[in-house]
């Protein structure tokens, strides 16, 4: 059967004909907003009872979960969503937005550019942290009714851990290039530790990254706490949020970041602005200075 399009001169309003109003209006469909002349709702909230009662945090969540949360979960999310606001114009994320401010792009385009930089290696190791606290969780719980009154944890974290070093994969949200002791980490886990002893989350997590943490210092002169990433993550997943969800959470919170200093370095007035001050120059280490024979004037 042929799969070459049907370009007869009838094929559009054949086309047209075979399509329903529903078809159309279904292509689209969405459980997030429903919207129609005069009325918006938002996961089934009118617009103005969320801008009168609830908070962005508050809104945030019900977007991308679908329900309001609590208020003590309300306030878990917005400590991890303040913690990783701003790291610094050393930060690549930060650099380049600035960097993009100063050749002209608007706004718009310095922070699209600061976004484009939160991958896998620099914003992605918050969902990687998810990931492995979420698999050794549910290890120790998959393993309790074996084992008893045994304490699993310690020997699941150590078989992860053995498993990064024989790769030669570095455990995400661990240890920090810039600080000894990343100042995000104790206030973000004292929230979260108030958060298990009121309920509001149950602490699997937590006790995962703390257990790693411990196991990461063992025998070490410095040891390896937890960083942003790894502690964020411990609150994103204690509150039941997808891993990839943590990389989406942690670039709408960097974007503040990125919207603050994309608009310092406009107002600057310098114009393309690049990644080292003149007068230096970029190291270079390729051929030395050599000559490009000239044609000897002969045809051939």
């Amino acid at each position: 059967m042929s799969t070459e399009p049907d370009l007869r001169p009838d094929a559009r309003e054949r086309a047209l004909r075979s399509v329903t109003s529903k078809q159309v209006t279904d292509w689209w469909t969405t459980s997030i907003s429903d919207i129609e002349p005069g009325v918006i709702r938002l996961r089934g909230y009118p617009v103005e009872d969320l801008i009168r009662g609830a908070s962005f945090v508050q809104t945030i969540w019900a977007m991308v979960r679908g329900d309001l949360p609590t208020d003590e979960q309300a306030r878990l999310l917005e400590k991890a969503l303040v913690a990783a606001v701003d790291h610094g114009p050393q930060a690549p994320s930060i650099a380049a937005a600035r960097m993009a401010a100063t050749c002209g792009v608007g706004l718009h385009g310095a922070m699209s550019t600061g976004v484009g930089l939160l991958g896998d290696v620099h914003g992605g190791a918050g969902q990687q942290c998810v990931e492995l606290l979420t698999a050794i969780a549910d290890e120790v719980a998959a393993a309790a009714p074996e084992d008893g009154d045994r304490d699993r944890l310690p020997d699941v974290v150590a078989d992860h851990l053995a498993a990064c070093k024989a790769q030669g994969r570095y455990v995400p949200g661990f240890g920090h290039r810039f600080h000894p002791r990343d100042p995000r980490r104790t206030p973000l886990l004292e929230a979260v530790h108030a958060a298990v002893a009121a309920g509001t989350v149950p602490g699997r997590h937590l006790a995962v990254a703390e257990e790693i943490e411990r196991q990461l210092g063992q025998g070490r002169a410095r040891p390896v706490p937890m960083n942003i990433d790894g502690a964020t993550a411990v609150v994103y997943a204690e509150l039941g949020f997808a891993p990839e969800l943590a990389r989406g959470l942690f670039i709408l919170s960097r974007s503040v970041g990125i919207l603050a200093h994309s608009w310092e370095e406009q107002q600057s007035g310098r114009r393309i602005k690049g990644p080292i001050p003149p007068p230096l120059l970029p190291t270079y280490a390729g051929a030395a200075h050599r000559p490009v024979a000239e044609p000897d004037g002969t045809d051939d």
